[in-house]
């Protein structure tokens, strides 16, 4: 169904559209509308896959394996929709702070074409599109972290472009392994002649090489180190979509190969994860908790958050699989959100460094309880969406068993509140210093333009939180696809060899 491949059209149109029109005004318009379009695709996606069960479009009318295949299950079309989102939020909100420089050198059609890819990577049944689309999103956000030409800019996109090659090119070296072995690319077919495949240390060498290279995308323990010195570098909009989407294409990479590619050696693979999960939880939250500058503690955050999905991957069980999703969502708006707040702290008082800041619960009361939530949802505080989605993983990895990963998690959650009560007591609570940079008014209009996406961001964490029923519903539908794969092969492939 052509529903499919509106996620990726709309984006894409706009972009073009864009680039026809130079007048600012209208590109934000044009962006909000792919956005917009993108978002609503998602949903009617999400829809129709709850409805009837997983979609499957062949492009061309060539029959799966030999076509170009786009497939939608509930875990993708999850994906999408919060790709959508993440999108508009992130498109209303650089009206006010991005400036006239970056929007003439094709700030909102490179936003589009990084949609595009995303929402690509979400919808593609395809292995080596996979790859593609990973490198369509790499040529965008490389150009939109370097763009305005700063000294920053410039030494963190030499880092982000230069680690993403490197994983690039481990990733194409995997797929060629990967179809010398099987003469296919196609992932449902894939799946079938994988677990027929007569070289099974060769198939576990290439499911490696698959970890490192989405351990890298990803920031995985111990390929981390790139993501802090690249991510606060960029403009806080993108750094935001970044935040919330970029690191989420890679854990989705990673939760498609590992249950639907390479379940041959699960004991061995799914441990290998289980324990880079926790030295990354770890890692990223002490990394944060020695930082002094707003966008690189919630950038170490990324880290550490990163860890409980790969752990919920790691466990390998419905339950597991459901806290992994779960995480996923909250996660994706909470991280976003906090990036935006810091945009707008930066847009009041003209620094990122905690030192220079304080005095914004008194000047802005609604902004610091809009950072309230988010934070707290980030520690995991009842009933914010974290602490629903920690207290399903915690609990899942009891049930199998794993009280270490359970203790590591809640000593990561703990930490995760002294950072965030760090900044809720340098940025908002403390008396904000003499020497700072000087406070920077906001006319009503943009102040409104920047507010708008981060209280609509903050109810969404309020309401995965008040509705964590249905959405564990929702997780839960995803994991059993995920651990039923003959249900995908069947879809694609029409039938089940």
């Amino acid at each position: 169904m052509g529903l499919l491949l509106l996620p990726i059209l709309i984006p894409f149109f706009a972009a073009v559209l864009a680039l026809l029109w130079r007048n600012r005004r209208a590109q934000w318009v044009l962006a909000l509308i792919g956005a917009g379009g993108l978002l609503a695709s998602a949903i009617g996606i999400l829809a129709v896959v709850a409805r009837d069960g997983i979609q499957v479009i062949q492009v061309g009318d060539w029959p799966a394996p030999f076509g170009i295949s786009f497939v939608a299950d509930y875990l993708s079309a999850i994906m999408t929709v919060l790709g959508g989102i993440i999108a508009v939020a992130v498109v209303f909100f650089s009206r006010a702070s991005v400036d006239r420089r970056r929007v003439r050198f094709g700030y909102y059609p490179l936003l589009l074409i990084l949609m595009m890819g995303i929402s690509g990577s979400f919808l593609t049944g395809d292995i080596f599109n996979l790859y593609v689309w990973f490198e369509v999103m790499l040529m965008a956000s490389f150009v939109l972290v370097a763009l305005g030409n700063e000294r920053a800019q410039l030494e963190g996109a030499f880092k982000y472009v230069t680690i993403n090659l490197i994983s690039s090119a481990i990733f194409l070296t995997a797929v060629g392994l990967l179809y010398s072995i099987t003469g296919t690319l196609n992932m449902a077919h894939l799946s079938i002649q994988l677990a027929e495949a007569q070289q099974p240390v060769l198939v576990t060498v290439v499911a490696i090489m698959f970890l490192i290279a989405f351990g890298i995308k990803v920031a995985l323990f111990p390929f981390f180190f790139w993501l802090p010195a690249s991510y606060p570098v960029a403009p806080v909009a993108i750094t935001a979509l970044f935040a919330g989407l970029l690191t989420k294409v890679g854990v989705y990479a990673l939760i498609r190969v590992f249950t639907l590619l390479f379940t041959q050696e699960i004991d061995y693979t799914h441990n290998l994860l289980l324990v880079l999960s926790g030295l990354t939880m770890l890692t990223g939250v002490l990394g944060a908790a020695s930082q002094n500058e707003f966008r690189r503690i919630l950038s170490f955050h990324i880290i550490s958050q990163i860890g409980y999905m790969v752990m919920g991957l790691a466990l390998f069980t419905p339950l597991a699989l459901a806290g992994a999703i779960f995480y996923i969502i909250h996660h994706i708006i909470v991280k976003a959100n906090l990036f935006l707040i810091s945009g707008v702290v930066h847009r009041l008082q003209g620094s990122y460094e905690l030192k220079y800041l304080g005095g914004l619960y008194r000047s802005h009361f609604l902004l610091a309880v809009l950072f309230l939530i988010p934070a707290m949802s980030l520690a995991g505080i009842p009933p914010l969406s974290g602490f629903w989605a920690k207290f399903v993983l915690i609990r899942a990895s009891f049930e199998v068993d794993q009280p270490v990963i359970a203790a590591v998690a809640l000593v990561v959650s703990i930490l995760t509140l002294f950072s965030m009560t760090k900044i809720w007591a340098e940025v908002f609570w403390k008396n904000r210093p003499e020497t700072t940079p000087d406070t920077r008014l906001l006319t009503p209009g943009m102040w409104r333009q920047l507010i708008v996406p981060v209280a609509a961001l903050a109810t969404l964490t309020i309401a995965i939180g008040l509705l964590a029923e249905p959405v564990f519903d929702l997780s839960s539908r995803a994991a059993s696809q995920l651990l039923a794969p003959e249900e995908y092969v069947s879809a694609v492939l029409g039938s089940v060899p």
